[in-house]
């Protein structure tokens, strides 16, 4: 049986309205370009984060929070990087990408 109340109605009505709202707030929330931006800033840090870190390794380093007051001539006591693997690493990459540039123009 259909339930014909007006006041029951009314009160369903209320609820539903009540809902779209709180559902219209959510989505303009999350595609807010302010909220975008920041939960892609967000993102970036923690990959930029993860990269390091993973870097960190590959090379042996251990990762160390630099404090605001650290001597620059002591921030290597323990253990200095060996620049090495870096150099090397970015060198193949430049030469890679050249080589990649140079055979591109001569296919045109």
């Amino acid at each position: 049986m259909v339930d014909t109340d007006p006041d029951e109605l009314e009160r369903r009505i209320a609820q539903t309205r009540a809902e779209l709202a709180h559902t219209v707030d959510a989505i303009a929330d999350r595609v807010s370009p302010k909220r975008v931006a920041e939960r892609t800033v967000t993102d970036v840090k923690t990959r930029a984060g993860h990269l390091v870190s993973s870097v960190g390794e590959a090379l042996g380093m251990s990762s160390r929070p630099v404090e605001f007051g650290d001597d620059p001539d002591r921030l290597w006591e323990e253990e200095r990087p060996n620049p090495g693997p870096v150099l090397i690493a970015v060198g193949a990459a430049l030469v890679i990408g050249a080589a990649i540039m140079l055979w591109r123009r001569r296919r045109r």
